[in-house]
């Protein structure tokens, strides 16, 4: 409930800057402007929800298959589906080698779940099913459309804030008739970039969010934590492996869509390490139960740059996942 909680309040108070500057340059500006402002939000809002889809499929060339020709993978799907009590989403393959699953869809009705060559032949079948929950759980949450729509209020206030300062297309002979006009403009386009930074940020914590609340879904849903755990360990392992490798520039422009973030595979797969105790590539139940026993704690480096991060800190990650064992 807590990370639900959290879910709306960014929500919230991502549209509630959004509305303020419209308002404040509406007000600047006249009505007209403020009703400008207004129609151009909705439509550029509009635009990203409609064609997003579109991109990602293309952006990973995604093929989408039927029961006869990956029946388990879609009998694991089918399985989650009905668990979550969710319509059959469409499922398809990534032909990349990159180890990696993701789920998008304007929808519960349009969901998509997606997963790369590469997983294929990394997980085991339980770890992989885990990982499909996590997926599934997005769409039950239906947060893919809402990152879809936050991921546009920077988008907005870049736009705002260039043009205010800039003069360009909001109006620029009703400015120059006030007083001080043109300081106004460039005072509002400050403030207008600034909250592009902190929305910017708000956007990066609430895809934080999301993935830790998809993991514990998952769990819900009938997966054990460590299996899970396991899959996070085995994915950044094979993404490290193609480190500079032209599918990972590829993969970037799409990585928020992510179970894990392939950027920062070599950085986690070095801390993971330390909780598989016995070195087989893979994260036990046992492993991860003393892993719940100590005080993980992040330096404050590492805090920081969790900040500018579309997924949580991969250490702290498993660590909660650790805790949806019954006491």
């Amino acid at each position: 409930m807590w990370l639900k909680f959290r879910m709306y309040l960014l929500t919230l108070v991502m549209f509630a800057i959004l509305y303020a500057v419209i308002v404040g340059v509406g007000t600047w500006m006249g009505v007209g402007s403020a009703l400008f402002y207004l129609i151009a939000a909705i439509l550029v809002v509009g635009l990203q929800y409609l064609i997003s889809p579109f991109i990602v499929g293309l952006t990973m060339r995604i093929r989408w298959v039927t029961a006869a020709e990956e029946p388990k993978l879609l009998a694991m799907v089918a399985d989650l589906a009905d668990r979550a009590g969710l319509p059959m989403p469409k499922v398809g393959i990534s032909e990349m080698t990159l180890p990696n699953a993701f789920a998008f869809g304007r929808s519960q009705r349009d969901g998509r779940v997606c997963v790369t060559r590469g997983i294929l032949s990394l997980l085991s079948d339980d770890e992989l099913k885990a990982v499909l929950g996590h997926e599934m759980a997005h769409i039950k949450h239906r947060d893919m459309a809402i990152m879809t729509l936050l991921s546009v209020i920077p988008m907005i206030l870049y736009w705002v804030a260039l043009n205010t300062m800039w003069g360009g297309m909001l109006g620029g002979d009703n400015r120059d008739s006030k007083s001080g006009g043109g300081n106004a403009s460039i005072v509002i386009g400050i403030i207008a970039f600034i909250l592009y930074f902190v929305t910017n940020l708000l956007v990066l914590y609430g895809s934080r969010i999301r993935e830790y609340y998809a993991d514990k879904a998952s769990v819900q849903l009938g997966n054990q934590p460590h299996l899970l755990a396991s899959a996070l360990y085995k994915l950044a392992a094979g993404d490290a492996r193609l480190k500079g490798q032209p599918e990972m520039k590829r993969a970037s422009a799409v990585k928020a869509f992510f179970i894990n973030d392939p950027s920062q595979a070599w950085n986690e797969v070095r801390e993971i390490a330390q909780i598989d105790e016995n070195h087989d590539g893979r994260i036990s139940q046992d492993d991860l139960m003393a892993l719940r026993q100590k005080n993980i704690k992040v330096g404050f480096w590492g805090k920081v740059g969790e900040l500018f991060m579309t997924h949580p800190n991969m250490l702290k990650r498993i660590h909660t996942l650790s805790t949806y064992y019954a006491s």
